[in-house]
């Protein structure tokens, strides 16, 4: 960080801060890389300097938005800097999008014009996964570009102790999914190609949850898995004539209760803002929204 005088206002100087990383010293000047580029800073206008850590503590919203990445694995993963490019044939956007969390290590201009670059060696869509209000770098940059903003979604948490207990044998959990669990999966969500099912089975602790009707018919899955205390819940789904019968209540406290013997704590899931049913669902069991994310594309 630099502290250097940029005018004057009223008789007295004013000072301005620029932090970034210090890339070059010369009799006169000294260079900072900043988020925005480039600057030369005369050396008789600096009245302070000092170091910063180079890694800050991670908040709150950009541990959880880890957690939840590492929850939903990608068949091909990179980094440019902290941002996780994640890629997996299309399927989903959390498979699919930049996760745009920490410092991309460079300017925010360069670094969407690389995410662009990596999509599309891969033949895809480049889209950007930008949790709010971590967002306040990247979207100015992306709104300048015309990019879309697509699916608001919540991320919802609970204490796992403060969820009801539940003890529902029509609730199956199963360490592997079945192939009738897949096409029950499958056939709400159009189809599962083999990069879904390398995500959904890509988690070591994970459960996957079938409720049963009465005559044994699937009507209902759900998927989850514990990463650092965390458990997440994904691919809640109910058959179209079961729905309005708690099966989606059901499925989440038999997992809730899994995760709890498993040592979490903890429980997160992601709800489209505009599925008001889902939200009520989870409100009532005492899921409270966390933060919200949205996906950006051009």
């Amino acid at each position: 960080m630099v502290r250097r005088v940029v005018g004057q206002r009223g008789g007295r100087p004013v000072q301005s801060d620029s932090i970034g990383v210090l890339t070059g010293v010369t009799e006169t000047h000294l260079t900072v890389r900043t988020a925005d580029g480039e600057i030369d800073i005369a050396l008789a206008a600096v009245t302070a300097a000092k170091r910063i850590p180079d890694r800050r503590a991670r908040s709150a919203t950009e541990r959880l938005e880890l957690v939840a990445a590492a929850g939903w694995p990608p068949v091909e993963q990179g980094r440019l800097g902290d941002w996780l490019l994640r890629a997996s044939g299309g399927w989903t956007g959390r498979g699919n999008s930049a996760l745009a969390v920490g410092d991309p290590g460079r300017p925010v201009a360069e670094a969407v014009d690389a995410v662009i670059d990596w999509y599309g060696e891969r033949g895809q869509r480049p889209m950007i996964a930008v949790p709010l209000p971590l967002g306040r770098r990247v979207q100015p940059e992306l709104d300048r570009r015309g990019w879309d903003t697509i699916t608001p979604t919540l991320v919802q948490t609970a204490m796992l102790s403060d969820l009801p207990a539940s003890a529902d044998p029509s609730v199956v959990l199963m360490r592997e999914p079945t192939e009738e669990w897949f096409a029950g999966v499958g056939g709400r969500k159009g189809g599962l190609p083999p990069a879904a099912r390398a995500i959904l089975t890509g988690v070591p602790s994970a459960r996957f949850a079938a409720g049963y009707s009465p005559d044994g018919a699937l009507v209902a899955t759900a998927r989850g898995t514990v990463v650092d205390g965390w458990l997440g819940i994904t691919v809640v789904g109910v058959e179209p004539d079961q729905r309005r019968r708690g099966w989606a209540r059901r499925l989440t406290l038999a997992l809730a209760d899994w995760a709890a013997g498993a040592g979490a704590e903890r429980a997160y899931l992601q709800v489209e803002e505009a599925n008001t049913a889902a939200r009520r669902l989870y409100e009532g069991l005492g899921f409270g929204t966390a933060h919200m994310y949205v996906v950006r594309l051009p």
